[in-house]
């Protein structure tokens, strides 16, 4: 087994024993331990490899000026640490001495550990042991779209005892499997990468739509349409990962409007927008809100149609006024498109829940949101109704023929630009 070096964000000032038992483990499964300490209260008992007067000076401000920040402005000594471990670590990974992270500790040790994770490339080994790790109000800041596996350790890391050294074991072992199996970050595709947004409502389009992008000559992405795989898909988007877009569930418009569960924040539609890559879209989820487990909400809409899956998921029917401020939204942000799109409307339902005959059903308001986003469009001419439910194969085809031609489109001028060169 290839010896891997694997970086220990810890602050050995009051979790020294800890961190000193997490070495030996790693030292002990053939693996370099390298720790890392951003210790800021006190001088540590002993130094880390890469000592906190090294993380404090590459932050940009002394050792002893981020102990006194530290009792009068904690909030600046953190981020001075944070700025100085993301550099070192950076410069690890330049040398090629890393191959995977892991964070042990409780809250600051968290903030700092994830801080820097995040800036790490995907498909990276990271790892968070910590009692925070299912923190509700803390958890998107920790996370947020990244892949941070945070382990919840439940009790705090402090003073070793034989419950917390079981679930040390469990986390070091996890990172070491981690830099033992993972393929790394050199991720390479040898065909068009196509973002495909989908979750349970829309899923049978979405899953056949799949095949018929693979049979196409497309390897076809699914973001998860839950908030953050939206979001993180739009992070995609700007990052150039994907050659085009099939947003079939773009739901999250309206759960940003209304705050409901499934937020994926401000920016929906924007990243391929501004980068002008070829993108069909379609309603899948702006029939609905999610509203489940948020008593105060279930109360506003309680004369609505809802669908109770279980505590946690209530779905509950947009009105024709929201779905027209959805419009408005969703009309500004395709005005400014770089590229080609076309938006789908599927006539005789928008989910697998919206179907003639069930509650959430309201043509009406389907009809509501199209005349506006019509009206409201520069070039209405690109949204596209089909006499067809979305939660069809039948729909999917005519997504996929749809996306197929724009991406054609869109290559055609670049074609004949190589043919006159």
């Amino acid at each position: 087994m290839t010896r891997k070096g694997i970086v220990v964000i810890c602050n050995l000032d009051t979790r020294g024993e800890d961190i000193v038992f997490v070495k030996g483990l790693i030292a002990g499964r053939g693996h370099e331990p390298i720790l890392l300490d951003f210790s800021m209260e006190e001088p540590p008992p002993f130094p880390g490899d890469i000592r906190t007067e090294e993380v404090a000076q590459r932050g940009g401000l002394p050792i002893e000026v981020v102990r006194e920040k530290y009792r009068s402005d904690r909030d600046a000594a953190t981020q001075n640490q944070i700025r100085g471990a993301s550099r070192i670590v950076d410069d690890l990974m330049k040398q090629g001495r890393v191959h995977g992270i892991i964070g042990i500790g409780g809250g600051t040790a968290t903030l700092v550990s994830t801080s820097v994770m995040k800036r790490l490339p995907f498909g990276f080994p990271k790892l968070m042991a910590s009692p925070m790790a299912a923190h509700p109000a803390y958890i998107d800041q920790y996370v947020g779209t990244r892949d941070i596996t945070m382990h919840h350790t439940v009790l705090d890391i402090v003073k070793m005892n034989p419950l917390l050294k079981a679930q040390i074991t469990n986390a070091v072992g996890a990172i070491c499997g981690m830099v033992e199996m993972t393929q790394g970050t050199n991720i390479t595709f040898d065909k068009p990468c196509v973002a495909v947004s989908s979750f349970g409502f829309g899923e049978m389009a979405v899953q056949t739509a799949l095949g018929m992008l693979e049979q196409a000559g497309f390897t076809p992405i699914v973001c998860h349409a839950q908030g953050k795989g939206d979001r993180a898909m739009e992070e995609m988007i700007r990052d150039g990962a994907f050659h085009g877009v099939l947003d079939i569930c773009t739901g999250g418009i309206v759960e940003h409007l209304f705050k409901g569960n499934r937020d994926p924040g401000p920016e929906r539609l924007m990243a391929a927008v501004k980068t002008g890559i070829p993108m069909v879209l379609a309603p899948c989820g702006l029939d609905i809100l999610s509203y489940g487990g948020r008593a105060d909400m279930l109360e506003k809409t309680k004369d609505r149609a809802q669908v109770v899956q279980d505590a946690l998921r209530v779905q509950v029917r947009t009105t024709a006024d929201e779905l027209r401020q959805a419009a408005d939204v969703i009309a500004e942000r395709l005005n400014q498109a770089k590229g080609r799109w076309t938006f789908l409307v599927p006539l005789k339902g928008w989910s697998s829940l919206d179907r003639e005959g069930r509650p959430i059903y309201d043509p009406a308001a389907d009809a509501a949101f199209v005349a506006r986003l019509k009206q409201k469009l520069n070039q209405p001419e690109r949204v596209k109704e089909v006499d067809l439910h979305l939660y069809t194969s039948e729909f999917a085809r005519v997504a996929v023929d749809e996306f197929l031609r724009l991406f054609e489109g869109a290559r055609a001028p670049q074609r004949a630009a190589e043919v006159q060169s």
